[in-house]
């Protein structure tokens, strides 16, 4: 279970996947209500908007989570909180994997453009303009969110989806560090920008979003120059990581759950030189993923 899921309400479970709803939604959620509803007028008109938002998000994080499980990652939680939502998603540390479980998410959006589309005509069609007006305004309105969701996840800004996957496709060429370090320097600049623009208009939802966006660029900035110094490390060229096939680091990346004493295990291996404590599994510096020791050596 995820820190997040600790604090929501567990909604359902769906593909093996299961759906959290944090506690601060339902706060947000009456202060946008109570917005919307002097905005429009109508109560019912804003839940029905805020539901379809949601909707929308969810099966936008449904994207990225089925594409991850297509590629050979896991996804098993998605949380919704006031900012959108997240899926917990881990595909393997390659950058084809993490593209296509990426994209998929704005894919999704995609889609449904076709769709709100077809159901608009389809409704002027049948006269509900005019037999069924909430109906039709409804169905508008949620075609518009769908359009912001789809080009606002598509800006270059790290962590949205577009700052990730100029992340991957930079992977290729530049590898994942500098990949990493170009994507978040743009996405800072982007936030920054935005965050700005915010305060100079007084939108405060905006200038969460944007400090949010801040300090998660901020985050991918400092994790890439610890990956360009973990690359400059030599490497113990005998072992391999049976997920993303690295050769570890010869540096003292471990610490013994025991003694506390930070060591390399693989020189020593798999056990702690100081407590002489051996441990059966051993994680990866790069992909974060845990397997048997024995299984490092195939």
């Amino acid at each position: 279970m995820t820190p997040g899921s600790r604090n929501s309400i567990r909604l359902f479970n769906a593909f093996g996947i299961t759906v959290f709803l944090h506690w601060s939604w339902f706060l947000v959620a009456a202060w946008q209500l109570d917005r919307r509803a002097d905005y429009s007028g109508s109560l019912i008109w804003a839940l029905y908007e805020y539901l379809g938002l949601f909707a929308l998000v969810l099966m936008h994080e449904f994207g990225h989570s089925l594409a991850c499980r297509q590629v050979g990652g896991t996804a098993r939680e998605i949380i919704l909180w006031p900012l959108g939502g997240v899926a917990f998603v881990t595909p393997p540390p390659r950058p084809g994997p993490i593209l296509w479980s990426i994209a998929a998410g704005p894919l999704v959006n995609l889609v449904l453009v076709p769709v709100f589309i077809g159901l608009l005509a389809l409704g002027r069609s049948l006269g509900w303009p005019m037999e069924a007006p909430f109906t039709y305004a409804l169905l508008d309105r949620l075609q518009d969110i769908n359009y912001v969701l789809l080009i606002f996840n598509m800006l270059p800004i790290y962590p949205l989806d577009g700052g990730q996957i100029l992340h991957a496709l930079l992977w290729f060429p530049l590898g994942r560090a500098k990949s990493l370090m170009v994507a978040s320097a743009i996405g800072l600049l982007g936030a920054a920008g935005f965050l700005l623009y915010a305060l100079y208009v007084g939108q405060i939802w905006l200038g969460l979003i944007a400090a949010f966006a801040v300090s998660r660029s901020w985050n991918g900035w400092q994790e890439a120059r610890a990956r360009a110094r973990a690359e400059s490390w030599p490497r113990h060229q005998d072992f391999h990581c049976p997920s993303c096939r690295m050769s570890p680091p010869k540096a003292a990346l471990w610490i013994c759950g025991e003694c506390q004493e930070p060591f390399d295990t693989f020189e020593h291996n798999g056990a702690c030189p100081a407590c002489v404590r051996e441990f059966a599994g051993t994680s990866c510096p790069d992909c974060g993923h845990a397997s048997p020791f024995e299984q490092w050596k195939h």
